[in-house]
């Protein structure tokens, strides 16, 4: 397949270690760089959740699939907020940092029509995936973002340091990352924002990002 790529530096080498050899693939770090992306057989946008915008774009080339990193929002949101007059071809994916590489993508369809579409695509990158319901945050990301804000409760209350919470959390749940390695890889940005999209969708409190995530956050 042709296949174009749109990411920053560190998803595109974690994109790599999912094995794209035996494509065609360009990269680019904006969609504006981009003539027409007819060209190609399959866009991956790894920064679509930070610039929703390009769904503008793919709106207006309906014969092109996407697979678009897609937590912070839902493809329902972004099918509201856009005119896909001739078809829906995004297909929303967990592509948060630190995701990218893992051997199950996490992805969620439309329906049934695009799920079909999904199976061809995923046959021909040869990636194994785990179709979920179409939600902020999806499934792994909000539980891993959830676990990560109450380690910051927990270390801004002086419970345990940070490395102690990291070691319990692998040594008692026996996860192959503690929350704060986890928000390490993930970046505190994308972590806050996950948080933030789940409440402001649900307006549901149990994702209110604690005071020292937002700190963090706000001195980037």
């Amino acid at each position: 397949m042709n296949i174009l790529v749109i990411a920053d530096a560190q998803r595109f080498e974690e994109l790599q270690q999912k094995g794209l050899a035996k494509h065609e693939v360009q990269w680019k770090t904006s969609l504006e760089e981009v003539l027409s992306i007819k060209v190609f057989d399959l866009v991956i946008d790894l920064i679509f959740d930070d610039r929703p915008e390009h769904a503008a774009v793919y709106a207006k080339n309906p014969g092109v699939p996407v697979l678009a990193g897609m937590v912070k929002t839902s493809l329902a949101e972004v099918m509201n907020q856009y005119a896909f007059e001739q078809g829906f071809n995004i297909v929303g994916c967990n592509f948060l940092p630190g995701f990218i590489r893992m051997p199950v993508t996490e992805v969620t369809v439309l329906d049934d029509e695009q799920k079909s579409t999904l199976d061809q695509l995923m046959y021909q990158l040869n990636w194994e995936y785990a179709v979920v319901a179409d939600h902020v945050g999806m499934v792994t990301p909000l539980v891993v973002c959830m676990i990560i804000n109450e380690a910051y409760l927990t270390a801004a209350e002086g419970t345990a340091s940070r490395e102690d919470i990291d070691i319990s959390m692998k040594l008692g749940t026996n996860y192959p990352f503690g929350p704060f390695e986890w928000c390490e890889m993930i970046g505190v940005k994308h972590v806050y924002e996950v948080l933030k999209a789940a409440q402001h969708a649900t307006g549901d409190d149990r994702y209110e990002a604690a005071a020292l995530l937002q700190t963090e956050y706000e001195a980037i």
